[in-house]
Order: structure tokens, then C-alpha cells, then sequence
């Protein structure tokens, strides 16, 4: 059992939460895991096997573990991965994002009458972790939580487009073009035209290419560095994407957009690096 001090029950004096059958192993994992984590410097073996009360073979095969996922470095002197840190940002971005996006959204959604979606990348996907429905009686219905293709998707495109060059041909050799509907593009040399009118205009355009009918326009949010950490959307019934919305919604969602991205460059986030 971890407790704020850094140590853990030995075998003789089981935890509550090791009467959950087949979790004593993990939470010896989590507990040494955490006495990495807590040292305010990098850590020697002996060090760790005192702090954590358990015998020497088994505190080096958790850490042999470890470090074989990435979770700890490879330094004689423990520390935490680079793994673990990614998925620390990553959750970062999740949290302090949705926080700081909320108010410009919902001025967006109340601009447009439509529904406004906060998408984050994972791996070939975005996920979207914030929306505002439109209170229109026609409307985009989704969840937070939904995953949408980057080919496919405004917002997809949207953190293609803003993605260094090199990064940006090394993600798209990993994406299989799926097509979604009529209208999606399934082309590599296609996908890249439209990447270079999204950056060349600044937003980009979902043309019916994810659900038949909707029409959605999207642009990225960016790092304190520069570097997209994803990218919001409005979404509209094609047959209410008249000629006066063409002109109007573009330059919304491109504001909202550098707002967001402004807020995020200005807080205290670990992430807004």
C-alpha cells in the first residue's frame, strides 16, 4: 500500500487494495513507481529498495519492467521515462485545453448557432474532449470521447496542416486513408493538396468528407513553441451552410482559434511548452 512517505506494506501486512484478487503485484509497481516519481532527485537502487520495504530481486525486476515500457530511465540513477512524461502531458493538454478553451467556444458556438467542437490528437486520430451543441432542432449530434480520422476530419486536417514538414510526411506514411463517405479523400497526393490550401488559407474544410450532410471548418491550436496541440471545429447542416456563413465562419473559428492558443501560451501549464 503507498502511502505520502513513499513505502509499502510487506507481504505479511496486505493492503486493501491487494484484496482486490490479482492486484498485488501492480500495486507493488505503482508504489515503486511513485517513490520514483516523489524523490525531489534521481534515485540510487538502495535507495529505493529502503524506501520501499521490499526485497532486492523484486524491487530490480520492477524496475527492469519499467524501464522496459519507458516508464524509467535507463541511467544507473532512477528517474521517471520518457514515456511516462509523455502520457503526463498528454494530460496535461486534456485538462488545462478544456479549461481554458471552454469561454471562447461557447462564444464561437453562440456566433455561429452551430455546434463547436475541442479535439486533441492520438496517435492517427483526434479525439474530441470538449463540445457545445447547437440549439438548433437540426444539429451534428457526437460524444465527447469520439474519435474522428485526421484525413477525414476538420480538425484532423486542421493539425496536419499545422505540423512541421517532416513530422507532418512521417504521420501521414502512417495513415490509412479510409473513405468515410463519397467525399473523402483517399489519395496521399490528394491529402497533401488539400493540407497545402489549409495552411495557404489557415483553416480547413470538412466538406461532407466524415458524415454525409455536415459541413465543418477547423483550425489548430498551438503551443507556447508553435507546435499544434490540437484544434477546434464548427459544424453545420449543409443546407444551412448558405453563402453568408462561407464568408462569416472561417474567420470566426481562425480567431477563436489563436485566442485559445493565446490563453494557452500565457498560462502556467506544463504542457504549454
Amino acid at each position: 500500500m503507498t502511502n505520502l512517505a513513499g513505502t509499502i506494506e510487506t507481504d505479511e501486512a496486505p493492503s486493501a487494495r491487494e484484496k482486490i484478487p490479482g492486484t498485488a503485484a501492480f500495486s507493488k509497481f505503482v508504489a515503486v513507481l511513485q517513490i520514483v516519481a516523489d524523490s525531489p532527485g534521481e534515485l540510487s537502487m538502495a535507495e529505493l529498495c529502503e524506501r520501499a520495504r521490499l526485497p532486492r530481486p523484486t524491487v530490480y525486476r520492477i524496475i527492469a519492467a519499467l524501464r522496459a515500457e519507458g516508464f524509467v530511465g535507463d541511467a544507473e540513477r532512477l528517474a521517471l521515462g520518457p514515456r511516462l512524461i509523455n502520457l503526463a502531458s498528454q494530460s496535461w493538454v486534456k485538462f488545462d485545453l478544456r479549461t481554458l478553451a471552454r469561454s471562447e467556444i461557447e462564444d464561437l458556438r453562440n456566433l455561429t448557432g452551430e455546434t463547436v467542437h475541442l479535439a486533441v490528437p492520438s496517435d492517427t486520430e483526434m479525439v474530441y474532449i470538449d463540445k457545445l451543441e447547437s440549439p438548433q432542432a437540426v444539429r451534428m449530434t457526437s460524444r465527447i470521447g469520439t474519435r474522428v480520422m485526421l484525413h477525414a476530419s476538420s480538425v484532423g486536417k486542421a493539425y496536419l496542416a499545422a505540423l512541421a514538414e517532416a513530422e507532418r510526411a512521417t504521420l501521414l506514411g502512417r495513415l490509412k486513408l479510409l473513405r468515410m463517405t463519397p467525399q473523402t479523400i483517399t489519395r496521399r497526393k490528394d491529402l497533401e493538396a488539400e493540407l497545402e490550401r489549409t495552411i495557404a488559407r489557415g483553416y480547413s474544410v470538412d466538406g461532407e468528407e466524415t458524415e454525409p450532410g455536415t459541413q465543418c471548418l477547423g483550425a489548430a491550436i498551438r503551443s507556447r513553441s508553435g507546435k499544434p496541440i490540437g484544434a477546434i471545429s464548427v459544424s453545420v447542416p449543409k443546407y444551412r451552410f448558405d453563402q453568408a456563413a462561407e464568408e462569416r465562419y472561417p474567420q470566426l473559428v481562425v480567431e477563436c482559434a489563436r485566442r485559445i492558443s493565446a490563453k494557452f501560451e500565457h498560462s502556467q501549464s506544463p504542457a504549454a511548452d
